[in-house]
């Protein structure tokens, strides 16, 4: 995207790591493109609504335009934690702390128009479903489902926006980024003699993280996507749906308990 000339916006909840991400990013990108783009970090942790606020806030009075919102944050297979608000930490994070960052954001966006909203999913929501008695996890907890739960989640919200958001300009499309080589799975534990194993089927058959972001990179600036809305893509491709992520109105009760959850609506 800073290839592209973009001034791209990280959202980070660690401030050193970022920057130390950030110097790494615009050494590479100096050296290789003529022309320049603009990353600027930004403290945002979506495990805290104070803290998704605050960065709205700051984004709403320093930017006078919002093309692409790419919400990529992801917590992966955790034990029971919650955030600091008292959600469970992956439908927290992966769900709610992006339903609000959107909403807060959705007037920009649309001042903005054309502009596109990137929902960053994983097929693993085959395996989730949406448990209105237990969307907290309070019952039961199960790292794997709650993980599949929060990314069924992640393509009904997109699937809701999309359609709340027609005419509008603004564009809501979700994605699977493929298995990738991050170090999103490390509450995943690997016994100790397995570990040469997987760490060589990783480098085999996992995607490095530049091959992961293709997906979300050109939804967020295709041409060959512009007004199309309400999809979901896995390599650069549309891709079918199982029933259970198309369901609309579990898709809209979803989006009306997520406003009460996040303080959106009393």
């Amino acid at each position: 995207l800073l290839r592209m000339r973009a001034r791209v916006i990280m959202g980070c909840r660690d401030r050193a790591r970022a920057e130390r991400a950030a110097r790494e990013i615009r050494a590479e990108v100096g050296e290789r493109a003529e022309g320049e783009g603009e990353l600027v970090v930004r403290e945002l942790d979506l495990a805290s609504l104070r803290s998704v606020r605050a960065f709205c806030h700051r984004v709403l009075q320093e930017e006078s335009r919002l093309d692409v919102l790419i919400n990529n944050a992801g917590v992966f297979q955790c034990p029971y934690m919650k955030t600091e608000d008292g959600f469970e930490m992956q439908f927290g994070v992966n769900h709610l702390g992006h339903f609000l960052l959107t909403n807060l954001l959705l007037g920009l966006l649309k001042n903005s128009a054309p502009s596109r909203v990137v929902v960053v999913s994983s097929k693993l929501y085959k395996y989730g479903e949406i448990n209105f008695e237990d969307l907290n996890s309070e019952i039961s907890y199960n790292k794997s489902f709650c993980y599949s739960r929060s990314k069924l989640a992640n393509i009904l919200f997109a699937r809701e926006l999309a359609r709340r958001l027609e005419g509008t300009g603004v564009t809501v499309n979700s994605l699977h980024p493929g298995i990738v080589r991050t170090n999103l799975g490390r509450h995943v534990n690997i016994p100790l003699l397995a570990k040469p194993l997987f760490n060589l089927v990783s480098w085999a058959f996992f995607k490095t993280p530049l091959e992961g972001a293709q997906t979300s990179i050109y939804l967020a600036s295709s041409p060959d996507v512009e007004g199309v809305t309400g999809k979901y893509f896995g390599d650069c491709k549309e891709e079918e749906l199982l029933p259970k992520a198309m369901d609309d109105l579990v898709a809209r009760k979803l989006w009306d308990i997520s406003e009460v959850m996040v303080g959106l609506l009393k």
